[in-house]
């Protein structure tokens, strides 16, 4: 007899990162336990998969859902037509990661964005980003305040108003919504495929969905950041989870 999952297994993408000299692949305990919280069970996806095409396709076919996480990193430029270095650049992440969105497309695989997860489910769907938004003066700040306690940081800021009739408007059952705002860069183009899911007071998208796909979600804000304190926040997770629990069923004889 084989071993039965009653969890969704939900592939967690890692970042590259430093430490003490260490080339170190790495994901917050937040994004886990979020997951966890809502009756996931997740796994955390090393970039050496993209080198293995074959171990690659092995995982999905056991995943039932992709959380694309938040990052220190940013998506090199090129890969959305613009030309210049990206310092906080984690090339690894991008492959998997546009890799990992190919594939659960294809396969109607749930995925759920976050920050980074947003910018990279917006560009690998043809669209763009504002690679500093304290350059353009039309938006208000959007990014935190390292000097803070992490409590703070991670305090919702701003309101977000929440487009009638989409997933968003879904879950979430309200038309506005504080959240919080610790990014850098922020979506120029959403690309044709997406549909914007909200937006924050000065324009600027702050969620969006793929469209006929039953459930692609990104948000720009974090709420992995304790979502037992946060309904909306838990609702996000939760129907990320039901969503891959529906995905598990369907693909399974």
């Amino acid at each position: 007899m084989g071993i039965v999952f009653d969890n969704p297994l939900i592939g967690v993408v890692m970042c590259q990162i430093d430490k003490g000299g260490h080339p170190t692949q790495m994901v917050h305990n937040k994004y886990l336990d979020a997951v966890t919280l809502s009756g996931g069970v997740p796994l955390a996806l090393s970039h050496h998969l993209i080198q293995t095409p074959h171990q690659l396709e092995n995982a999905m076919a056991i995943l039932d859902g992709v959380l694309l996480t938040g990052s220190p990193s940013n998506i090199e430029p090129w890969h959305y037509g613009e030309e210049g270095k990206e310092q906080h650049a984690d090339p690894g992440r991008d492959r998997l990661a546009f890799s990992l969105i190919t594939h659960a497309i294809g396969k109607k695989m749930p995925i759920f964005g976050i920050c980074r997860g947003m910018q990279e489910l917006v560009v690998a769907n043809g669209g763009a980003l504002y690679r500093q938004l304290s350059q353009h003066r039309q938006f208000q700040r959007h990014h935190e305040d390292l000097s803070q306690p992490l409590d703070q940081q991670y305090a919702p800021v701003h309101e977000i108003t929440i487009e009638p009739d989409g997933l968003l408007s879904t879950l979430l059952d309200c038309a506005t919504l504080t959240v919080n705002s610790l990014h850098q860069q922020g979506i120029r183009e959403p690309g044709p495929q997406l549909r914007i899911e909200a937006r924050a007071s000065d324009g600027l998208t702050e969620a969006v969905s793929l469209q006929h796909h039953p459930f692609a979600l990104a948000v720009q804000w974090h709420p992995e950041w304790h979502p037992e304190r946060s309904a909306a926040s838990r609702r996000l997770f939760d129907g990320f989870i039901h969503a891959a629990i529906r995905y598990h069923k369907e693909k399974t004889p």
